[in-house]
């Protein structure tokens, strides 16, 4: 578990990156500073913010296989992931953003992805 990066992890984040610069978005910036909970990604002139969340940490409910051993600290640690997500999701809409939260599962479908951003962000492809 140590070995799991917080930043530029290949299976969530390096992979929407490359999916947002591969459909054609623009305006985004990786990891900005200063807003509530770091997310992922900003679209700041048009306040939305992306959080990629992995299947394990933040306790996917189609993907998470939970660890046999030492039980009670994972379930600890990952229902408290979760209750952290909402509080940090409320907090940024309370301050004026726009949330979007992806599953890392998600971000193997190219083309759902798009259609995700382009309707719920109303975001066009420059």
């Amino acid at each position: 578990m140590a070995r799991i990066r917080s930043k530029g992890n290949r299976s969530t984040e390096l992979r929407l990156r490359s999916l947002l610069s591969r459909a054609g978005f623009r305006g985004w910036c990786v990891q900005p500073e200063g807003i509530t909970g770091k997310p992922d990604f900003a679209f700041l002139e048009k306040r939305v913010v992306v959080f990629v969340d992995s299947c394990f940490w933040h306790g996917c409910p189609k993907h998470l296989r939970r660890p046999k051993s030492n039980k009670s600290y994972w379930q600890t640690k990952i229902d408290g992931n979760k209750r952290r997500d909402k509080k940090q999701t409320a907090q940024l809409r309370a301050q004026g953003w726009k949330v979007l939260r992806v599953w890392e599962h998600a971000l193997l479908d190219y083309e759902n992805i798009v259609k995700v951003f382009r309707r719920e962000l109303g975001l066009r492809l420059s």
